[in-house]
């Protein structure tokens, strides 16, 4: 899926929530957002329904609850994220080095080939 947009910061925590675990329920994401972003539950929900309409998730109904998987590619998404706060606030324009990912705790060593691929492709593209 192609970004029209990044993720707000609550945004992103809840796409983080998904690729650790998902489908999960709007309750499931509430009990571990709130331990972040001091917020209601109507809050939670009013944001998974707007990352619905952005596409960022996909909203499923499971008798009378629903259920909300990740639409995004958790790579790409990262990528993105990274190479914009590289550009944006360290001012870097070259290529960002993998290394500063391997404590993540969020990508796991199969996956840091894959992020070294696309920062070289998003560091590649934005010079054309």
């Amino acid at each position: 899926m192609q970004l029209t947009s990044q993720p707000t910061a609550p945004e992103l925590e809840i796409l983080k929530l998904l690729w650790h675990e998902e489908p999960r329920t709007a309750r499931q994401l509430h009990n571990e957002i709130i331990k972040v972003f001091d917020w209601s539950y109507s809050s939670t929900r009013k944001t998974l329904e707007r990352m619905g309409d952005k596409g960022f998730i996909e909203i499923q109904s499971q008798g009378n609850k629903k259920i909300y998987f990740s639409q995004l590619d958790k790579m790409k998404t990262l990528a993105n994220f990274a190479q914009d706060f590289a550009k944006r606030v360290f001012e870097i324009d070259g290529p960002l080095p993998v290394a500063m990912f391997t404590d993540s705790k969020l990508i796991d060593d199969s996956e840091i080939d894959d992020l070294e691929k696309l920062l070289n492709d998003l560091e590649n593209s934005s010079k054309e």
